[in-house]
């Protein structure tokens, strides 16, 4: 039996023991009084187990409103977890989604800086067709005129010479000979230095226009260079106790687009060369100039990376 219950069952015992004695006990008005001295006895009992059992009956209510009062807290932590796990599970969804859009976006710009390449590309072959075309034109008419004016001179020579070997045929026979050798001599002179005239100032139109494209090309790539540097000290992790004053050397392989596809460790301090090549990986794309022939000269490009603080 449980002991939580035992004062009440003798509480209720006693009231059953005291109705029975004064139903069945004998109230003759000369009893002796021990009888009654043991009867009050029992009741003085009954008060005292009366306050245990309420004592008791207290104390099981508090246990029942501290489980209810538990239970609820249980509950109400069950949802909260429920809520924050709902809440991740949508946070690395979002987060999932944002990464395939970045995806998607960096092969839709890597698929248009292609696009824009070859186009250049194909301009580029147009321009140099059509230039070569117009060379052509032009060395064809110039030969032209050339021929006519030859041709012209020489006419009117003949006709001179005609005139005069009407006059004087015989004498001017020889003459006629001797010019004729002399004017082919001065002709073949003149073509000859007229020739090397033209030679020379093609010779040296082209080479200025190659100095000047490599100049400019020199300008752009160290333009480029400069931005590359730039791009890899955004992403450079530095540490100035084990970088300051010490660089690294790195040769970097680029795409058309600007894509990183490999990244060499040349001479420097180890520490900075790590973390260079670290951001190099993390920048993914660098500046590169849409120009092909520019590009080429950049293709595989070296640069000194020294960390700014």
């Amino acid at each position: 039996m449980n002991t939580k219950h035992k004062p009440l069952i003798l509480s209720i015992g006693l009231h059953i023991g005291i109705i029975l004695v004064l139903v069945l006990g004998d109230f003759n008005p000369t009893a002796k009084p021990m009888p009654v001295v043991s009867q009050v006895t029992p009741i003085q009992a009954v008060v005292i187990d009366q306050a245990k059992v309420d004592s008791q009956v207290k104390k099981l209510k508090k246990q029942k409103s501290d489980a209810v009062a538990a239970e609820k807290k249980r509950l109400k932590d069950a949802e909260q977890r429920l809520a924050n796990a709902k809440k991740k599970r949508l946070q690395e969804e979002a987060r999932i989604k944002d990464l395939e859009r970045q995806r998607k976006k960096k092969v839709q710009e890597k698929k248009n800086a292609d696009d824009a390449a070859k186009k250049s590309k194909a301009k580029a072959a147009a321009a140099e067709k059509d230039r070569k075309k117009k060379v052509a034109e032009q060395k064809q008419a110039n030969e032209l005129a050339a021929a006519k004016a030859k041709a012209k001179a020489k006419r009117l020579k003949e006709q001179a010479a005609a005139k005069k070997a009407a006059d004087k045929k015989a004498a001017d026979k020889r003459k006629k000979a001797a010019a004729e050798k002399k004017r082919k001599e001065q002709e073949a002179k003149e073509r000859a230095v007229q020739d090397r005239l033209l030679e020379q100032q093609m010779a040296e139109e082209m080479a200025g226009r190659a100095q000047a494209r490599r100049q400019q090309m020199m300008s752009e790539i160290s333009r480029f260079s400069v931005l590359i540097k730039e791009t890899i000290q955004r992403h450079l992790i530095r540490d100035r106790s084990s970088m300051e004053g010490k660089s690294c050397k790195l040769t970097i392989s680029l795409t058309p687009s600007g894509f990183v596809t490999n990244v060499v460790i040349g001479q420097g301090n180890r520490i900075v060369c790590d973390a260079a090549q670290k951001a190099i990986y993390k920048a993914g794309t660098l500046p590169v100039s849409k120009d092909p022939e520019i590009f080429k000269e950049m293709r595989k490009i070296s640069v000194t990376v020294i960390p700014e603080f």
